[in-house]
This record gives structure tokens, sequence and C-alpha cells, in this order.
């Protein structure tokens, strides 16, 4: 199997729950006969933590002081600028509840015969032995968890559990369970310790047959045939009487829910896919027995299946937090947020190429929705117009609020850029060019540098100051510095696609003057990309960031056919990077800068410390860390980006074919591709060179650059000397041959 998963018996750990979601609710599946445990996630769930109202504080007047002692040369100058305040995490992201379905009479443990099963082309995850199975989808249809145990005699206890791991012991819980002639309707109301107003969920349960009553905290079900459990959770409901959100959930039978939802799943995720030729031997192995052997094409193929599928139900109101859109704990590393300075963009970054708009939509929902925060942002910390963005966010509040000497995120200003050109690329991908909201929120960053860049350097170039590379340090200075490779690079790109995109404001001009007043890129005396254009700072190899490496990937800037010296070094300096604590984003964050410099050996040996370092569960979530430690959703969504980016670049004005394969994968087929200048792409490829099937939605000329040893035939490209020229609606077949 491609398109799914499976495991011979139940999940022992929520973190080897199998997973289903809608962008809003997510669930977690044991599939366990004697213990039927549904955890229910919701986007908005998040614990207050006295964070809630802060705002940035008021530094914009001790700024100056602060440039003018970093460019004196001061190294300690920042360490004092916003620090000496308790540090204060966003509000943690955290579980509803579990369903859970017991059974009063004994039953066994997983034996031969079991198999639990997730679906991803349709989101149905379901688990079956002998008469009994059960089955559960999160409807896009009508925004509910659904499930379906069937049985003969099924008897069982129903209830609505709040006791998941790390719940606070004040959390304020009321019940509510009315029986009706179809079974019962049951409410959970939650209120967070001090008062805080919580979250109610709602649950349906219909009942095909037997007896139903009321039973300690739920409903005990005698002798029924089947049980179909419909919820819902909504955030700040609070006391009032749950008959309205009862009312509000479908009412059909699972089919027919089913049936409604399965339509908008299944479009989205067949847009895109991977075969790899040597996995048919080992697709129909379990989940958990392809991840003891990870040099097989079949756990590849399964994980760039289980990614986009993760992905796509992990966005809808909201893009992916670190943990996607599921915890089945309270207590969730780094507050389960959207840490934006890497992670965030790293796990959608397949979703322009891999054709999923859902999460572009989904993370331009919460951009959009922060910028008059991001706003107070540059204001009270920098004086400046426009906007700039924080580097954690619960999804509610686009405030700054971490301040620390070490790690002192507010001084990166260039978050704002990064966040957007996921927008900028899914918009090339589209319409070819962002609309009126994207242009604005392109404006306001430009506006920011406008007003911040109002210091030079000694040769007379404007300075960037204070700077801050995530989340690294000169080896002989402190955090805060001056030109930080990412900044340069993030300002330049700000205001140079502003002006392109707003060319009618009145200081388009202006913008590209200061861009062309930026510093160089330095090239330090290993001969690699400096992560910081200053004087005298020294390089601290062994991290996990490679933020300096942001003119390679995403922004394309660097590369090996404009600008062949900078790809030197900056391939030099990826070299050079260690990979720290082994995060699996810097692992695979390497794998994507190595593509796009050509080097097909370092894309393998990134992927392959991913796939051979135990990062994944058996559910094909991710962890952060080897050994399984830290659900987190970094290396399971970024991993289809890695894998596209080694078979296939665009950008407006380019195409890149095979680039980077990894030798463990000499031959497959990759469909469904969108390139950034308007055209759908299939390649297939193998030893002997590949095919690739062009389908525009536009005309564009096209600059086709192919892999080592690969020779296109088809002569009327006029290729090397000559654009390619597309036709919108007239397909395209090119052909290459290994020479």
């Amino acid at each position: 199997m491609i398109d799914g998963t499976w495991e011979p018996c139940p999940a022992a750990r929520w973190e080897d729950a199998f997973l289903s979601g809608n962008g809003r609710h997510g669930a977690m599946v044991y599939g366990d006969p004697a213990d039927d445990r549904v955890i229910v996630n919701h986007h908005t769930l998040v614990r207050p933590n006295g964070s809630e109202d802060l705002r940035p504080p008021e530094l914009a007047d001790r700024l100056g002081r602060l440039q003018d002692a970093l460019l004196a040369g001061d190294t300690k100058a920042a360490e004092d600028f916003g620090s000496g305040r308790p540090l204060v995490w966003v509000q943690p992201f955290h579980p509803a509840f579990q369903s859970r379905v017991r059974r009063t009479r004994g039953l066994h443990e997983a034996v031969a015969g079991y198999r639990r099963e997730a679906d991803f082309t349709t989101g149905e995850v379901t688990a079956s032995y002998e008469a009994w199975r059960s089955a559960v989808f999160v409807s896009r249809a009508d925004d509910v968890i659904v499930q379906h145990i069937t049985d003969l005699a099924l008897t069982c206890d129903l209830m609505l559990d709040h006791l998941l791991p790390g719940a606070p012991a004040q959390l304020a819980v009321g019940r509510s369970t009315v029986l009706t002639p179809e079974g019962a309707q049951l409410a959970l109301r939650v209120g967070y310790p001090g008062g805080g107003l919580g979250y109610t969920g709602v649950t349906l349960a219909r009942v095909d047959g037997g007896r139903v009553s009321v039973a300690g905290e739920g409903i005990r079900i005698e002798g029924a045939r089947s049980l179909t459990l419909t919820t819902r959770v909504v955030r700040g409901a609070g006391r009032p009487d749950p008959a309205g959100l009862w009312a509000a959930l479908p009412r059909e039978d699972y089919a027919t829910l089913l049936d409604r939802h399965r339509p908008l799943h299944r479009e989205a995720y067949g847009r895109a896919s991977l075969t790899l030729r040597d996995a048919a031997p080992e697709r129909e192995r379990s989940g958990g027995e392809l991840l003891r052997t990870p040099r097989s094409p079949a756990l590849l193929e399964r994980l760039f299946a289980a990614g986009r599928y993760h992905l796509l139900s992990a966005s809808g109101m909201l893009p992916p937090r670190l943990t996607g859109l599921w915890t089945g704990d309270w207590d969730t590393a780094w507050s389960g947020a959207f840490t934006t300075n890497a992670n965030l963009n790293l796990q959608v970054s397949s979703a322009a190429a891999a054709g999923l708009p859902e999460v572009s939509g989904a993370h331009a929902a919460l951009v959009e929705s922060q910028l008059a925060d991001w706003q107070d942002n540059a204001r009270a910390i920098f004086g400046a117009r426009g906007v700039v963005a924080p580097s954690h966010t619960d999804g509610a509040s686009g405030h700054t609020r971490h301040f620390q000497r070490a790690y002192p995120l507010h001084l990166w200003t260039a978050g704002a850029d990064w966040l957007l050109h996921p927008l900028l690329e899914h918009a090339e991908v589209t319409a070819g060019a962002p609309d009126a909201t994207l242009t604005d929120a392109l404006v306001q960053v430009a506006l920011f540098y406008e007003d911040f860049l109002g210091h030079e350097d000694p040769d007379g170039n404007l300075a960037l100051v204070p700077s801050y590379s995530p989340e690294n340090r000169p080896a002989n200075a402190s955090w805060g510095t001056v030109n930080a490779t990412m900044d340069i690079a993030a300002a330049r790109h700000a205001l140079t696609t502003a002006a392109a995109h707003a060319p009618a404001h009145p200081s388009a001009a202006l913008w590209r003057s200061l861009a062309a007043r930026l510093p160089a890129y330095a090239v330090n005396e290993d001969g690699a990309l400096a992560e910081w254009a200053w004087p005298g700072l020294r390089e601290t190899y062994d991290h996990r960031h490679l933020s300096h490496l942001y003119p390679v990937w995403p922004l394309d800037e660097i590369n090996p056919y404009d600008t062949p010296e900078l790809s030197s070094a900056a391939h030099r300096a990826l070299e050079l990077r260690g990979s720290e604590n082994d995060s699996a984003h810097g692992h695979l964050h390497q794998a994507l800068i190595a593509a796009r410099l050509r080097d097909p050996s370092r894309v393998s040996a990134a992927l392959g410390a991913v796939l051979g370092g135990d990062f994944f569960h058996d559910s094909l979530m991710s962890a952060h860390y080897p050994s399984r430690d830290v659900y987190n959703a970094d290396a399971a969504h970024t991993l289809p980006a890695a894998v596209i980016e080694s078979l296939v670049q665009s950008s407006p004005g380019r195409l890149v074919l095979l680039p980077a394969v990894p030798a463990e994968y000499p031959a497959g087929e990759l469909r469904g591709v969108r390139t950034r200048f308007g055209a759908h792409l299939d390649l297939r490829w193998s030893e002997d060179g590949a095919t690739a099937v062009l389908r525009p939605t536009r005309d564009a000329r096209v600059d086709l650059r192919t892999g080592d040893g690969l020779t296109l035939t088809e002569t009327s490209a006029g290729y090397p000397t000559a654009p390619l020229e597309l036709t919108a609606g007239v397909d395209r077949v090119l052909t290459l041959e290994a020479r």
C-alpha cells in the first residue's frame, strides 16, 4: 500500500495512534477493541497562562543607543535590550478529551486477525477483529468527528474522559447526559484554572438495537448491533445549556456522512503522488516493519504519502503547529506553538508544489489575522511603521513576547518576509502574481525596512542593526549583532518584491534604492558564505538552524546558474554545518538546501539521518529528536518537500529537472507537481533518462536546466541557448537521455 498504512495491533501509546483531521478538529485513534479510545483535538484549544494579553514592551526609545553601541564594536550591547523580563511562552496547545468505549465483557489483546489501518485517500481510520469493527473520520463537510462501531451484541460503557496526561488538577469540569429515543447526548464542559472560559465537547450517540442507560459519568449500552458517535468541540462555549450544540450535530448515518466528506478529502489528497520502482516487494508491509528498514524505497513512498496526508489534515483554520493538529498530552513541548523562525515554513514548504492550496490558505489565514499585532511589534520595539513577525505564536496573538538575553528572538526582523514567502510561492503557482491582500502585506514589510534602515557601515552600505540569526550566535560575540545574512537577504527580498508588485506606491523607487545599498554577502576565511557579514564575527558551525542560507532556499537568490561563486560558498557553508542536537528540522532543512545546490549525496545523507534515526512513530507522525523523543510534525510534514526539491525545482522563469536525485531512488514517478510559472508537471525518471509532461495553465518562457549527465532530446526547445516556450492549454513533453 502507498496511500495508507496499517499495524497488526492497537496503539499502546498516544504517539502511535493513527490520525485524522479536517484542519479544525483532529482525532487520534488507538483502535483497541477492549477500550476504544479516540483523543479529540481542536486547533483553538490553547490554555491561558498569563501571556494572552501581553503586548510588546516599549523599547523604541532605547533603540538608537543600542544601534550606536553595536556599530561601535560593543558585542554585548544587545544583552540588556528587552531582557530581564520573566520568560513567557505562548499559550500551550492541549487535547480536549478522549471518547472511550469500554467493553464490559472481557476481551483479548491484539492477536492474529487484528488490523488497524489509516486510508490516506479518505481520511478514514479503521480497526477490526472478528465481528468487531471501529471506523473513524473527521468530516470536511460537517466539521465533526464521526465514529462507527459494529459488533454482535455490543455491550459497553461510553464516556467523555478529560483526564489525559498533564491535565491540570484545577480544571472545572461539568457533564450532561440526556437519553434520547435514538441513544443519548453527552456534553463535557471544561473551564481552565483561575476561571478562564474553556470549551465544550458534545457527542451524539446513536445506538442500533439494545438498551441504553445512564451509568456513572457516561452511558451503558447493552446488546446493541452498532454504535455511531458524532462529536464536536466548541471553544469558549462555557456553561450554557448544550441543547443547541447537540441540535447542530448532523444525524445521518455513518455511510451518508462519509459519502459527504470523502470527495472533498480525496480530491485534495489525490493531486500529487510519488511511486518508486523498487518499492513494490515491500509495499504491503506494516508501517512499523518499514520503519525498521530505513533504506526501503517503500518506506519513502509511504512517508511521502503520509506527510501530504497529515499536512492536509492539520491545515484549515490554521496551518500545522509543532504537533500538527494533534496531541495526547497537556504538557506539549514548546507549548505546541507555531514556531515561525524555521519550523512552520519547513512544514508548509511542499504546499505550493505538491498541490495543497488548503495549506497555503491556512497559512494565509494565520498571517492575515495577526498583521495588526505585527504592526504593534514594529512600532513598540523598533519605532517603525510596517510589520515585524514574532518567532512564536499560539495562533491567537501575533505579539512578540519572547525576550531573553540568550535567544533574543525579539531582535529577529526577517520574520515577516520569511513567513510571506510561502504565500508568494502559492500566488506564483496559481495566479502568477500576489493578490491585493498579499501585496498590501508585502508593502508593510517594505515600510518597516524603509524606517529601520537608517545606519551605515564604514563602507557606506546600510547596516542591519540590531540583527539576529535564528537561533545561533557568533563564536566571539553575543546573540544580538550586526548584519546577519538572513536579515540582509530578507531586507533585499522584501524591498525588491514590494517595489515589483506595488510599482505605483510612492516609496517604490526608494525601496529599490535601499535594496541596492544593502551590504553584499560575505565569504569567510573557510571559503563559506558567512552567517554574519560584519568584520570580526567568527562562525559557529555546529548548529541545527541554517538561517544564513535563506538566499539559497527558498529565495533562490543564490543558485548555481546565476551566482556560481556565491553558490560554491553556500555549498561550503553547508558542508561545514553540523547537526547540533540532531533535530529533525535541521536535517531536512539541509536536504532542501543541498537539493538547490545540486548535491544528491548530501540530500541522501540528510534523508538517511531522518529515515534511519528512529524519528517516526508507528502513526507515521514524527518526533523532534532521534529515538522518537518529543512528538513533533517537522519531519513528517517537511519530507515531501525535500523529495520534490531533489526531483523538480521551479521559479517564475526557470525549471530544473532531476537536480539532486539520491542514488537510493534511481527510478520512479512523481505526479501532480505545480510549478511557479503556472504549469502542472508529471515526471518519470530512471537510469536511462526521464520524461516530463508539462501542462501549462498560462503562457511562459522558461529557462530549462537538468541534472548532471542528462541531455534534452527535444530539439524544438532550443535548449540550452533559448528559453522553453510554453503555451497555455498546450501540453509539452520533454525527453531527457542519460549520457
